[in-house]
């Protein structure tokens, strides 16, 4: 089914609460099989209100509505709702009583007698309405128009969410219009090509099959990709599933290190373990980035020994026994430097293999000849030391970022030999 989303509140519009839920809802639908074509996030303004409720039911086989459902008077969704679709303002005395049975409306001491309950104001909803979870003391119900089912729920993410995953994703799965549709779904991680470059080797795959959608998304310094084959035959959708996906795998070949919620440094530890391997570190202009993105990783001190930040100069001669002549005669950010630093972490802490990086992050510092955003890399491992050179653009920190992916990758694939 193809659906629709709309979070109410000047809260998110603002940019006061950041809006959690839609992305919530969004995913867990299209997990259960659905189609999620559009989301809004609109202010507490009765116009706007009905005005995307009235383009989401002209588009969309259901729509889900968050946040507006309170007491208070800028919570507009049950009044605007009933009056674009035309229904009246109903009470619903069962919806009141679970509130007090719930203390929500107790404490009635210094209120005039006869006097309106602010709370009251949750049990009046649009004729037709239907509670999603009786027992719950919480707000939240739907209603069908015109065939289009629409659920409201709760801005509070808590309470929307639980209301979403027992009560609209089951109803939808059983309601007699719908016809399920099955997905497959995947997000590859890829490092070291671009966005376009990624797009060109695969623009052949796309629109090749109508159960398929590739996506490119960019998180830096990474790319995502993701691939997607929905359809009602759920054994077309694995068929297509698992073609596409082997064609994808082949054509990224070396630059695709992960999937799904795997990260580099994952990886790298992964390989590490496997091939009962420890590791250290040497960085300059990384300020200890590379050491700080492995440790990220629970139980990295398995295979992680630890490393050496060596700023300045003196630091690389004391603490890992980079000669002075070097420093002298090639500079820090050289191929020689890099590969006395990696040797030298290799040396101290007794790791099967050291990362060395030595650069210029810039701002300032650069020349002619050696730009801003140059640096060498040392690899040293039981075979030897190699170095490597890249050149980086923008500002510091993404040139230190840059840097320290780039070094997890470099043991990535060392460790898979893909040099």
């Amino acid at each position: 089914m193809i659906g629709e989303i709309i979070a109410i509140g000047d809260e998110l519009t603002s940019g006061r609460i950041l809006n959690t839920t839609s992305n919530f809802a969004a995913g867990n639908l299209f997990d259960a099989g659905h189609e999620i074509i559009a989301m809004a996030t609109i202010g507490d303004d009765p116009e706007v209100i009905a005005g995307a409720l009235l383009k989401a039911l002209g588009r969309a086989d259901f729509v889900v509505v968050t946040g507006g459902l309170g007491a208070t008077s800028d919570d507009l969704t049950n009044e605007t709702v009933a009056g674009v679709l035309g229904r009246t303002v109903i009470f619903y005395p069962e919806v009141y009583t679970k509130m007090q049975s719930g203390g929500i409306l107790s404490g009635e001491a210094g209120r005039g007698r006869g006097e309106k309950h602010p709370f009251e104001k949750l049990a009046w909803l649009p004729a037709g309405a239907k509670e999603l979870k009786p027992d719950a003391k919480m707000a939240g119900h739907m209603l069908i128009h015109d065939g289009t089912p629409i659920f409201f729920l709760p801005g509070v993410p808590h309470e929307m969410k639980e209301l979403l995953l027992e009560s609209v994703i089951p109803w939808l799965a059983t309601w007699k219009e719908h016809k399920r549709k099955h997905v497959r779904h995947v997000l590859y991680k890829v490092f070291g090509l671009t966005e376009t470059e990624i797009n060109t080797k695969l623009q052949p795959l796309e629109d090749s099959d109508p159960l398929v959608h590739i996506g490119y998304y960019p998180v830096y310094p990474e790319v995502h990709l993701s691939l997607t084959a929905l359809g009602v035959d759920e054994e077309k959708v694995d068929a297509v599933f698992q073609r596409f996906d082997a064609e994808i795998v082949s054509t990224l070949g070396q630059y695709l290190f992960g999937r799904d919620e795997e990260t580099m440094q994952d990886i790298v530890g992964r390989l590490l373990k496997e091939r009962k391997m420890t590791m250290a570190t040497a960085e300059s202009c990384t300020g200890g980035l590379i050491s700080h993105t492995i440790t990220r990783v629970a139980g990295s001190s398995e295979y992680f020994l630890g490393g050496v930040v060596a700023y300045s100069n003196d630091m690389k001669a004391k603490l890992l026994g980079v000669k002075k002549k070097t420093l002298t005669a090639h500079g820090a950010v050289s191929a020689e430097t890099a590969r006395a630093m990696a040797e030298g972490a290799r040396r101290v802490t007794g790791a099967d293999l050291a990362i060395s990086v030595t650069g210029i992050a810039g701002p300032t510092g650069g020349s002619d000849e050696k730009p801003i955003g140059t640096v060498w890399f040392g690899l040293a491992d039981t075979s030897g030391v190699r170095d490597f050179h890249s050149h980086f653009s923008g500002v510091r920190w993404k040139v230190q970022t840059m840097t320290a992916m780039t070094a997890l990758d470099l043991i990535r694939r060392s460790l898979l030999d893909l040099f």
